[in-house]
Formats: C-alpha cells, sequence, structure tokens
C-alpha cells in the first residue's frame, strides 16, 4: 500500500507541474494561430492557449489501470505467504509427532531388552557378568593352546630378529669408534749421546741428580750395565712426562746445574699444561664438542698420559663416545647426550681428591653445571645407580664394548705383582708356614717351613 501511495503522489504532483506549463504564458504573448473549425465544430468551442478537459482523461485511465495491477501482484504475494506460513506449521506438527513416536518405540525396544535379559537371568541363575565371564572362560579355554602356540612362534621371530639388530647395531657402532689417535706410552728410558754427559747428569758427589729428583718426583736409575741409557721411575705418568722433557733439554742444552735444573723443570711443566689443553681440544673437537672450559680441557688432555689394564683412556673415551653416538642414533636416542657423557665418563680418573672415579666425576660435573642427563650417564656407567635413562644405558654399552673388544686392555705390572703377593698370602696364613713363593706366575708355589713346629 506504500508504494501504491508513492505512484499516486507522484502522478498528481506531475499532473498539477502540466496544468501550471499549460497557464503560465498571457493571452497576448501567445502565438498567432489560424484555425479552421471542422464541419461539425462551432466557433465558439475553441480557446486559444489552454488545454481541453478532454485531453487529460487517457492519463487518469492509464493511472488507474497501473494502480489496479500493482494491488493484484500485492494481494497475490500476501496469498502466496500465508500458504507457505499455514504448510510449515503443518511439517513442524507432523515433525513432533514423528519424534514422539520414535521416543516412544525406542523405550518400548529397551523395555524388551530389559524384560529379555531379567528372564535371562532367572532361566540361567546368573547375572550378567557372570555370563559375560563363563563365556570368556570357555573360549578361553578353547583357544589356550592356539594363543600359546602363536605367542611362542612370534617371541621367536622377534628374538631372532633382535640378535640380528642388535649385532648389527653393534658392529656399525665399533666400526665407527675406530679413532686415529695412537697409544703413547710414556717414555721410561732415555738413551745418552756418551759417558761424559752420565757423569754431568749425577753432578759433584749427586749434587744434580738429587736436584732433579726433588724437582720432578721421579726417580733417575744409572744401571752400569747399560752405560747409554737413564731410567726414569715414577708411578705418576705425567711426571715422568715432565722429567722426561726436561732432562731431554738438559742433555741437548749441555749445561746441567742445579739452577739450570729447576728452569727446565719449570719450562718442561708450562709446555706439557699448554700441550693438555691443545690435546684436549683436538679430543673434543673430534668428538663433535667446541664448548668446553679450559680446565675440562685440560682434564680430558691428562687422559692420554692414563692407562687402565693397558688401555690409554683418552682413546678408551674417544672410542666410547663414538660408540655411544652411533648407538644413540640408531635406537632414537639423544646423541649429543650419549656422545658428551662417553667422553667425560671417566673424567674422575684424572682428579685428586677421595671417592672413586665416578664419584669425583659427577662431582666436577655438577660443579661445572653440565646437563642432568650426561651426569647420570657419568653416575650410571658402571652400574653404580640404577639406570635412569637409555642414554645411561647407551654409555654404559660403549663402554664395555670400548673395554672388551681384543687387544683392547692387559693385565698390568701393578696388577700382576698384586695377584702373585695374594697367593702367597693365602700361604703364609697356614701354621708353620715361615715364607712362601709364587712362581710361573702363580702356577706353581713354593713354601718354606718352620722345621721346629712341622716335622
Amino acid at each position: 500500500m506504500a508504494i501504491l501511495g508513492k505512484i499516486l503522489k507522484k502522478e498528481d504532483e506531475t499532473a498539477k507541474k502540466q496544468n501550471q506549463r499549460s497557464r503560465s504564458p498571457s493571452r497576448g504573448n501567445l502565438p498567432q494561430q489560424s484555425y479552421s473549425p471542422g464541419p461539425n465544430q462551432p466557433r465558439s468551442s475553441y480557446r486559444p492557449g489552454y488545454q481541453s478537459q478532454a485531453s487529460q482523461a487517457p492519463a487518469s485511465t492509464n493511472l488507474g489501470r497501473d494502480v489496479l495491477e500493482v494491488e493484484k501482484k500485492i494481494a497475490e504475494n500476501e496469498r502466496l505467504l500465508a500458504q507457505r506460513s499455514n504448510n510449515l506449521d503443518q511439517r513442524e506438527k507432523e515433525l513432533d509427532r514423528q519424534a514422539k513416536t520414535l521416543d516412544d518405540r525406542i523405550d518400548q525396544v529397551n523395555q524388551i531388552r530389559n524384560d529379555l535379559i531379567s528372564k535371562l537371568e532367572k532361566v540361567s541363575s546368573l547375572t550378567k557378568d557372570e555370563a559375560r565371564k563363563l563365556i570368556l572362560e570357555n573360549l578361553e579355554k578353547n583357544l589356550t593352546d592356539e594363543i600359546a602356540k602363536r605367542l611362542k612362534e612370534a617371541e621367536e621371530k622377534i628374538r631372532v630378529e633382535a640378535d640380528e639388530k642388535a649385532k648389527e647395531i653393534i658392529l656399525e657402532a665399533m666400526t665407527h669408534g675406530i679413532t686415529d689417535w695412537v697409544a703413547e706410552y710414556t717414555q721410561s728410558i732415555i738413551t745418552l749421546p756418551n759417558e761424559e754427559i752420565k757423569g754431568r747428569i749425577i753432578g759433584k758427589e749427586g749434587r744434580n741428580i738429587r736436584v732433579f729428583e726433588l724437582a720432578t718426583g721421579v726417580e733417575l736409575i744409572l744401571d752400569p750395565e747399560t752405560p747409554n741409557e737413564v731410567r726414569l721411575s715414577s708411578f705418576d705418568p705425567l711426571r715422568r712426562e715432565i722429567s722426561r722433557i726436561a732432562l731431554e733439554r738438559l742433555i741437548k742444552d749441555g749445561r746441567i746445574q742445579p739452577t739450570r735444573i729447576e728452569e727446565f723443570v719449570d719450562r718442561a711443566k708450562q709446555d706439557l699444561n699448554r700441550e693438555l689443553i691443545e690435546v684436549g681440544k683436538r679430543a673434543a673437537g673430534e668428538a663433535g664438542f667446541f664448548n668446553f672450559d679450559t680446565e675440562t680441557l685440560t682434564l680430558i688432555g691428562r687422559l692420554k698420559y692414563r692407562t687402565s689394564y693397558g688401555q690409554n683412556q683418552l682413546i678408551a673415551v674417544l672410542e666410547t663416545s663414538k660408540i655411544a653416538g652411533k648407538i644413540a642414533a640408531d635406537l632414537g636416542a639423544d646423541v649429543n647426550v650419549c656422545k658428551m657423557g662417553g667422553l667425560l665418563h671417566d673424567i674422575g680418573k684424572v682428579i685428586e681428591g677421595e671417592g672413586t672415579h665416578v664419584q669425583l666425576g659427577v662431582e666436577y660435573l655438577k660443579k661445572k653445571n653440565f646437563p642432568s642427563k650426561v651426569i647420570d650417564c657419568v653416575a650410571q656407567h658402571h652400574e653404580d645407580e640404577p639406570f635412569s635413562s637409555k642414554e645411561s644405558v647407551i654409555v654404559h654399552l660403549a663402554d664395555a664394548i670400548s673395554g672388551s673388544r681384543p687387544g683392547a686392555r692387559q693385565e698390568s705390572y701393578e696388577d700382576y705383582v698384586k695377584r702373585l703377593t695374594e697367593i702367597e698370602n693365602v700361604a703364609k696364613k697356614f701354621g708353620g708356614i715361615r715364607d712362601a713363593y709364587a712362581i710361573l706366575a702363580g702356577r706353581e708355589l713354593r713354601i718354606i717351613v718352620d722345621p721346629q713346629t712341622i716335622d
């Protein structure tokens, strides 16, 4: 209806404008037109300058026709909307009815199911859980043999595959553990160019040799049977290395005096400390670490002059680091933790203090704020503590592989003497035994008895 009102209003405004235009000019200004009335039209019916009312009739008729058409369209749209609204109401009612019917049927099904379960329990005198248990037990009895057979086959297959995979990982790890380092056992014998040098080493009344031994802590052995050799004896390989460097430089210099001896020994100590840092840098770089502090690098370098069962410790830790890194890569463990744990697992062997090398190493790494997983690898590589991660297990295995490979270790002289001494002490515990001697590597024992006690 609003549209119809606008249309009518617009038509009225248009008609008014047309009337105003037709009336605006004066009669005197109108153009003179000749007019001849028709034969049936009187002259008095014509008025120049004005339109007749009959000329406006067609416009009013068209406007009315348009209004009627618009009203018809609006009425038709209203009828369609009302029809759609009625259809939606009916559909909503139908859906509600269907939903109610479905809920009723679900309730009926649940009621029937519960009734059947109750009747079955009454007939069988079993609850639902008891019936389920009985069925499962019967099924298990029937399938026990088949299940056991399948499990045994699966276990055997897994065991074979696991053994093959483990051998493959270990062998590949051992090949990656090969190192370019050469075991350098500390020199203990120095060759002299002539007899005169030996006299200079001894000095007047043995003064030079006493100063040298006091400055280095190493014993010089001059054997008359080997006039061109000097033996250096010390349980500390670093001291023995310092004495070797200092004595070789003194022999080359030729001026062997107490003041010169002390000066050369101090220089040898400084040079060895610098060498230890460089050795530590090369070893750490070979393992893939370049951010260790100077103290840690020095300790790693000291491993070069430490052996265990004849195995050079620097070579051992490098092998352990490489083997652990390879195993970790194959098993999906943290490679950096395993490699660092393998490199530092025996660092306590070159730290002075009370306690085992494991304890000393753990204390040092804690003081230096190393990662906790690396510290756990060091603390657990001899199974002193339960393994806390797979990285700890890997470092333990890598250390065992490095030490147990053929040719890695050999019995040291100290251990050999200790073993023979223990055999002799066992024999001396018996009454009437004055003395005992183990010979032939302990395969034979000779004893001396007290004749007053034993006939």
